[in-house]
């Protein structure tokens, strides 16, 4: 008989004595950097109850099983409000993952893996509540705070490289459905997001330049339906400092110009039917300069399910996933949940946006690697508004297919819901292999700055 060293007691304990500290650090065994520091392996960082998901369901969920109304009910707890309501009321189900990812290159790409544990400790804050490094410098790369500790730091792990590459080009097929599932609108974008700072692969790194007011570059381009006007483009630059807007340059395909910008808007739907606005981005779960928000809060740390392995659907064309749920079978991805052991929720408010109609958002992070695995949206009553998740996947399948076919697979976000719960309408949005245009998915690549990222880029495709 296999005897547990922690029980359930310890973990309760753990989590319980979390609530209302203004600082948590991974790990519940030992400092969770340090062991992956020596070996990469998660598992040693928590006890064997924490990575059980029969223990932490009653048995009502095993692994490699599923979760759907019959038995949502038992890990209730290990999820956000909006998928609980996706689940127990509107037919999706989800897959439940073998076992919890431990081998932290799994989790996120090498490069960053390493800049994260090179550059441990070298991480400050200016007084506006910047990350900086030694001389007043912007942030080198890496997670600035893998450990964690206040909200403020968690939220900056996340906020200065959404992709955790220094460029990666998205295919991003969107479909908005009503309530029933029922497709309303249909569109294809490429997404370009290219580092001017915290770089860690590319040449010249850290810094592209020596101009140090910019973060990052970052262009969307509408590819498809054509009524919607493809070659369409924003091109934003973003501030180092993050209490600053980006600068935004649209090129209108129509006007044949470029217009300028000063502040987009951060809480209207981007395209028609969309239920994803700027300040949503539901890959990456925060679209907004994050000094712009405030109240941080930590809301304490949890046990989570998430989708962050194993749901890369290489085999299929276009890397297309299933879909169910709804009374058309189709409002909601086919996606898999692993046992997260440590997650930490963090509450944050729009403080620069005096009309914002929403009141707060709630973030859920891994403790592992700092990604954001949920948001909800809480409007001026109080009541939920919106549900965003996002899954993320090493690009390998079980038989050990993998994209690209040589090296390192690629990691990066899968799929994303974002649903309106005021309506009950959801726009699902994936991470195609293509889109119309010919637009592929690439990644670490020195030619998207000038191919996609500059505003001569961008009159170019717009032709």
């Amino acid at each position: 008989m296999h005897i547990i060293k922690y029980d359930k007691g310890f973990s309760r304990r753990y989590f319980m004595e979390s609530i209302g500290k203004s600082a948590v650090y991974a790990g519940m065994l030992a400092p969770l950097w340090d062991i992956i520091g020596r070996d990469g392996d998660i598992s040693k960082a928590y006890p064997d109850e924490a990575l059980s998901i029969e223990d932490l369901s009653g048995g009502a969920v095993k692994p490699g099983g599923m979760i759907d109304a019959g038995n949502v009910g038992s890990v209730k707890h290990l999820m956000d409000p909006g998928t609980f309501v996706q689940i127990s009321q509107q037919g999706r189900v989800v897959k439940m993952a073998e076992k919890t990812t431990t081998d932290i290159l799994s989790l996120y790409p090498r490069a960053y893996i390493e800049a994260t544990l090179r550059n441990r400790y070298k991480a400050l804050i200016d007084a506006k509540g910047n990350v900086i490094v030694a001389g007043k410098k912007p942030w080198i790369g890496g997670n600035p705070f893998p450990a964690g500790g206040s909200a403020h730091k968690i939220l900056a792990n996340h906020v200065l490289n959404w992709s955790r590459r220094d460029s990666a080009a998205f295919p991003v097929v969107e479909w908005d459905m009503n309530a029933e599932g029922e497709q309303q609108f249909h569109y294809h974008f490429y997404f370009v997001e290219v580092m001017a700072t915290g770089r860690v692969l590319l040449d010249p790194k850290p810094y592209m330049t020596e101009n140090m007011d910019i973060l990052r570059y970052h262009t969307v381009m509408a590819t498809a339906p054509a009524d919607y006007k493809p070659g369409t483009s924003l091109v934003s630059q973003w501030n180092t400092d993050q209490t600053k807007w980006p600068n935004y340059f649209a090129y209108l395909p129509d006007l044949k110009r470029i217009m300028r910008w000063s502040v987009l808007p951060r809480f209207e739907p981007l395209v028609p039917g969309t239920t994803m606005t700027a300040t949503d981005v539901p890959f990456w779960l925060m679209g907004d300069p994050f000094l712009t928000w405030g109240n941080f809060k930590l809301k304490g740390a949890t046990p989570w399910l998430g989708a962050v392995s194993d749901t890369w659907n290489g085999k299929a064309d276009n890397w297309t996933h299933d879909r169910v749920g709804g009374k058309s079978g189709r409002k909601f991805f086919q996606s898999t949940f692993e046992l997260i052991p440590e997650v930490y929720a963090i509450d944050m408010e729009p403080v620069a946006y005096s009309t914002s109609p929403y009141a707060k958002k709630r973030v859920w992070f891994d403790a592992r690697t700092m990604a954001p695995l949920a948001m909800n949206i809480f409007d001026h009553n109080g009541e939920l508004w919106k549900s965003a998740e996002s899954g993320t996947s090493l690009f390998k399948t079980k038989d050990g297919t993998q994209w690209p076919g040589r090296g390192d697979p690629y990691w990066s976000w899968t799929y994303c819901h974002m649903h309106d719960f005021a309506n009950d309408n959801v726009s699902i949005f994936e991470q195609a292999e293509h889109v119309d245009g010919g637009f592929k998915a690439r990644y670490d690549d020195p030619d998207l700055y000038e191919q996609f990222c500059t505003i001569p880029a961008v009159r170019r495709l717009g032709k």
